[in-house]
């Protein structure tokens, strides 16, 4: 070892002077001690790794209090940040899906802080059921006979399958046979619900001859899955939900339909795509209906399952329903966003995802020509900064082919560069509070439909340094 990297490892200073320092003093009583003093050996030996390799002491080696904070600061930031969704996608999956009602939040903290009924009986003084308050509320919502609560979609179509039909055949329409994101697709939730799947049709046409022909002695369910996250159009058909409950109930056999989606209203008398809602299959005869609490009901992720008395009892008893079952929190949010559904008045102005997805085009693009000005003073010199229209899409496999007019603002590198584009997009990923934009066309876009508060990005993009 030469003498000037000997000197440099001296230089190192000593945890215990390191903590004798009023400003990591201070650090302890915010952090604990045994936390600053681990990070602190961390720095210790990243800085002998810099002398050993490098033949110097680390940049931040003349300020330890600073960098300590820094990582400090760091090592407590959430993995789950706020962001600005200004992707154009309404209910995006990475982003968490649907934004809660204001009370939904207010329900979700108050069951936080206190013990509640969970599954307490105040009548009986003894032990209730979990789902049963959500449940009465479902069922007025909806026409269901009974309902049940589990924490996805997902869940909800396996613990009908393995309740229902678990060792007999499930007819479907080879047309349905979807998979959404995550790779879940029906076919392997039958596996695992231990059904054997019986298709048929084609994947542009099927008909209600197919599922007759299909029916067997071990025929344990005929289903229907809404087919949300893509569209066949062109030269087709379908089996209607009324005609499968039909063909059910003649044949003795249980039906079921997952809607995935899980529209509550009719979409149409807000100016959106028609999307089918539970009640119109249950009012047709079908037995269970699934659907997802978080995208178009704009609750906190949930699998629903609403239908007849005597299949929801069953799916209640089978032994996954505990596994599957929702914890307070989501129940607490599922119930405050059903309950704003009981005042159609005021259900656009607050429920959040009806709200983003029914804002109007002109007062989009009001928001981006004000904020116009002030983006192009800061970015002028380096982009080409617009305000445009563009098209914005609902999300989470929500009537994919329909679009939402929207207005953005775009960003254009000056250089010409793709990759003058893709820094800014990093490095707006990686401020305080992340803007989501997306690349197309040669350009940056932001589309504005989910941001309510323009100057709160502002705030983000000008002052970000």
């Amino acid at each position: 070892m030469t003498q000037e990297i000997y000197g440099l490892y001296r230089q190192l200073p000593a945890i215990d002077s390191l903590l004798r320092e009023p400003d990591i003093f201070q650090l302890t009583d915010l952090h604990g001690q045994v936390r600053v003093v681990n990070i602190l050996r961390e720095m210790q030996e990243q800085a002998r790794f810099n002398i050993r390799e490098h033949q110097a002491l680390p940049a931040w080696s003349d300020n330890w209090a600073s960098e300590l904070c820094q990582r400090l600061a760091q090592d407590q930031s959430s993995a789950l940040k706020p962001v600005f969704n200004l992707s154009g996608t309404v209910l995006h999956t990475n982003l968490g899906r649907a934004v809660l009602a204001e009370s939904a939040i207010e329900a979700v903290t108050q069951v936080m802080r206190s013990p509640v009924t969970l599954e307490y009986s105040l009548d009986g003084a003894g032990r209730g059921h979990r789902d049963r308050a959500l449940a009465d509320l479902l069922c007025t919502l909806t026409g269901a006979e009974d309902a049940c609560i589990v924490n996805n979609n997902a869940a909800a179509v396996l613990l009908v399958l393995a309740t229902v039909a678990q060792g007999k055949q499930v007819v479907v329409s080879r047309g349905e046979l979807v998979e959404i994101g995550g790779a879940f697709r029906i076919p392997d939730v039958m596996v695992q619900a231990g059904c054997r799947l019986v298709e048929v049709g084609t994947t542009n046409r099927t008909h209600l001859k197919d599922y007759q022909q299909a029916i067997h002695p071990e025929t344990g369910l005929l289903m229907k899955v809404h087919t949300s996250n893509y569209s066949i159009e062109g030269f087709t058909a379908e089996v209607s939900g009324a005609e499968l409950a039909k063909l059910g109930m003649t044949c003795q056999i249980p039906t079921a339909v997952d809607l995935g989606s899980g529209s509550m209203i009719d979409m149409t008398q807000y100016g959106l795509p028609a999307e089918p809602i539970p009640r119109d299959y249950l009012n047709h005869g079908i037995d269970l209906v699934t659907f997802s609490g978080d995208k178009l009901l704009g609750g906190p992720q949930a699998g629903i399952i609403v239908g007849k008395k005597p299949w929801i009892e069953a799916i209640q008893r089978h032994p996954l329903k505990r596994a599957l079952r929702a914890d307070k929190m989501t129940l607490a949010a599922l119930e405050a966003t059903l309950r704003l559904y009981q005042h159609p008045e005021q259900l656009c102005q607050k429920l959040p995802t009806l709200r983003l997805l029914t804002r109007p085009q002109a007062e989009i693009r009001d928001m981006a020509h004000q904020l116009l000005p002030h983006i192009q003073a800061y970015y002028g010199e380096t982009f080409i900064v617009r305000d445009e229209p563009c098209y914005s899409q609902i999300g989470s496999g929500s009537l994919p082919v329909d679009r939402l007019p929207s207005w953005a603002l775009t960003f254009t590198a000056i250089d010409g560069r793709g990759s003058t584009l893709e820094k800014l997009a990093h490095q707006w990923r990686n401020l305080e509070k992340p803007v989501i934009g997306r690349l197309y066309d040669g350009r940056l876009w932001l589309d504005l439909r989910c941001l309510e508060d323009g100057n709160a990005l502002l705030q983000t993009l000008l002052l970000q340094e």
